[in-house]
């Protein structure tokens, strides 16, 4: 434990304005645009939810799945495509987001939780972030390390996180002739939405849930948050068995990041996919 040390009380304040700032931009200026210019462009629509998907899956599968817990392989394709879409999520670099979800794991709910849930519902939402100082220790992420991309976003974080969460939405707004919807709804109501979905496994699914693995942790297994988050939902399961690709085991579980893993697989872009043993599952559940 005398690698890590508990977050210091520390306004951040980039961090507290940024994400107030944008949830109230995105989430009063977008029906209001929408009422002015009466209706959507069918190609605004798109870059929306084209740039939601692929960034929120930039978390759950790449910074989550593929990066923190090693639970399948790629091709540099998609680490490129993986990297460069989790920057513009705002949520700093992979090697970053791993260290400190890793640490998450190792201690959780104790003072060197990262987002420690024993200390409420805000903090453990956006609180750590917004007001507490937090020391990485990059030793736990020696392995990502290696990788020569990894390192160059995590150096050049700055550069990747506005070239491609702000102004290449951007630019693709100008050129179909809508930036102001761009810049409304791809970046400023995408982040917030995207951040939220991250911080609503940090916070609610460690406080409600369905505990059939492991009755004793915080973590619960929730349908609910599932269909919110790309199928994290199923913490639980995800907190017994963190090197697992899936979150939702059973193959009618509600998981889009298992189904876009695999897809991956189908098509020779990820390999090596990691399973629990269903014998192990079942043991578990039997306890």
């Amino acid at each position: 434990m005398g690698d890590f040390s508990p977050p210091i009380r520390r306004t951040r304040w980039m961090a507290a304005i940024f994400m107030p700032v944008i949830a109230l931009v995105g989430i009063l200026g977008t029906p209001l645009y929408i009422y002015f210019q009466r209706g959507l462009a069918v190609s605004e629509a798109l870059l929306f939810f084209f740039y939601l998907t692929a960034t929120s899956f930039a978390i759950t599968v790449g910074y989550h799945r593929f990066y923190s817990h090693a639970t399948f392989k790629t091709r540099p394709v998609m680490n490129f495509l993986l990297l460069f879409f989790g920057a513009a999520t705002f949520q700093k670099s992979a090697l970053r987001w791993a260290s400190q979800h890793r640490q998450h794991h190792q201690f959780t709910d104790t003072e060197l939780d990262p987002h420690n849930s024993k200390k409420g519902f805000f903090y453990c939402h956006m609180g750590w972030i917004m007001f507490y100082k937090h020391d990485v220790n990059f030793k736990n992420v020696a392995d990502l390390s290696k990788d020569k991309l990894i390192l160059h976003q995590h150096e050049h974080y700055d550069l990747w996180s506005v070239a491609s969460g702000l102004l290449l939405p951007m630019l693709i707004g100008w050129g179909i002739g809508h930036p102001l919807g761009a810049l409304l709804m791809t970046f400023c109501l995408r982040v917030t939405l995207v951040l939220n979905m991250a911080f609503f496994i940090n916070s609610s699914a460690h406080m409600a849930g369905e505990k059939p693995f492991d009755a004793a942790a915080s973590a619960g297994d929730s349908w609910f948050w599932a269909l919110w988050t790309n199928g994290e939902g199923y913490h639980n399961f995800h907190h017994k068995f963190p090197n697992d690709y899936r979150n939702g085991y059973k193959n009618f579980y509600w998981d889009p990041s298992k189904w876009f893993i695999y897809a991956l697989s189908r098509l020779g872009l990820a390999w090596d996919l990691k399973r629990t043993p269903q014998d192990k599952i079942f043991l578990a559940l039997s306890h």
